[in-house]
Order: structure tokens, then sequence, then C-alpha cells
């Protein structure tokens, strides 16, 4: 199994999505690699793609000893609303797999930098290649660009369930909310959102009222954001 760097690195927050500062990123794939001890190689998925995809509740990996062009599938994601490959960003041999992704496959968007990692490689082309990808905060810009171009939203914590009350009086979306609430598990996370301009305050009052916690808050133009985690 493989084991990380003890070296903890910093992190951006680009629009919302974290972006830590010691790895390389694959903004054509969406993918990130980090070079280990004996020119070891990890890859994973970024906070872009796991925003994109949602709630991952399938992955499937290539297995070790596998040779990967650069650019080609070393993995697949599945959730209930995407479907892809998660493409290599250089090529090499498959030497190590993560396979706890297989049985919490949630762990990719919870911590896709961390224990959230795909494979392990050795490269088998010149490592100079990885000059193409890009790093921070030099390419900081770019990656700030292209989650605008994507429209990602990123959070604070990945919601497993979402409500979109536009046009919807405040009063009869926390009836729905308290619904959906009482029927779900304690931890679970509801993405709401509102165009009602009272909500902030409604859900202040609210999360006080029931002791649900109230995430996160943000306002978008004319639309409000919340996060929501039952908590008994």
């Amino acid at each position: 199994m493989l084991i990380f760097s003890c070296i903890r690195a910093s992190s951006m927050e680009i629009e919302h999505c974290i972006f830590p500062d010691n790895i390389l990123y694959d903004l054509d794939n969406l993918v990130w690699t980090r070079k280990e001890a004996g020119n070891v190689l990890v890859i994973g998925i970024t906070s872009i793609l796991s925003a994109i995809a949602g709630k991952i509740s399938s992955i499937k990996l290539k297995g070790v000893d596998t040779e990967i062009e650069k650019g080609k599938n070393l993995a697949t994601i599945e959730s209930g609303r995407y479907f892809g490959a998660v493409k290599s960003p250089i090529a090499g041999k498959i030497v190590d797999v993560n396979h706890e992704l297989l049985s919490n496959p949630k762990l990719a968007n919870d911590s896709p930098y961390e224990k959230g990692w795909f494979v392990s490689l050795v490269p088998t082309s010149d490592i100079s290649i990885m000059k193409g990808l890009k790093s921070l905060p030099e390419d900081s810009e770019e990656i700030r660009a292209l989650i605008r171009t994507l429209r990602v939203k990123c959070y604070s914590a990945l919601p497993d369930f979402e409500m979109f009350e536009i046009g919807i009086e405040c009063a009869a979306t926390l009836s729905k909310l308290d619904d959906l609430i009482s029927g779900i598990e304690s931890g679970q996370i509801i993405h709401l959102v509102s165009d009602d301009p009272t909500a902030d305050i409604e859900m202040i009052r609210w999360s006080e009222q029931t002791g649900q916690r109230l995430m996160e808050t943000r306002r978008e133009e004319n639309l409000l954001h919340f996060l929501i985690q039952k908590t008994d």
C-alpha cells in the first residue's frame, strides 16, 4: 500500500474549490498527480471533477501491472448524474491502486487529494513531459477561468440531496425541508437553493429552532444557497 509523504501542503481556494499547491494539475482531464519516493506518481481526480460528478456511487480501477498510455483510461467513476473515465496525465505502469475506493467511492468526493487517490504508477516515458501540467500559484487564473467556463459549484461538503425552491415562499420551502429532514439519516447533507429574499434570516431562525446544522450560506446574484446537515 502506498505511503504518502509526511510533508503537509498548503492549499488555495479558487471559486470555492480547493487545490493543494504541492501537486500538478492536468486541466484537460481534471486530474492531478504528485511525485512520491522511488519515481512513483500518485494520481487522483480534482475537486472540479468531484463537483461535476456529484456523489460518486461506483469506481472501477485498472489493475496493478496495467500499462497506461497518456490520456487513456485508468478508472471510471459513476454517480446518479454522471458516468465518465478518469484519464492518466502521463504514460506509466500501475504499481498500486486504492482499494478503499471500491467499497467507499465517496472518498473521492470527501478527500480527493488524500484518502481518495486512485492509483500510483511508475512512468514509462520521460517524466519531463510533466512540465506541461499546471501548478499553483502560477496557473491559478487559468484554473479560475476553467471553473467559470464549466460553471462548477464547489461547497464545503458534498450534498446528499438537493432542493431547488425557486419562486416558492420561504414558509412552504421550510415545510418541505422539514419533511425531507425527517426521512434522511443523521449526518446527511441537503443543498437548498432559494430566491426568497428573506431566506437567509429564516434559515438562521429555523436552524436555531430545530437544532439542525446550517453549514454554509452563499449568495450568488439573486439566489441563496444553503448547506444543511441533519444532526439527530
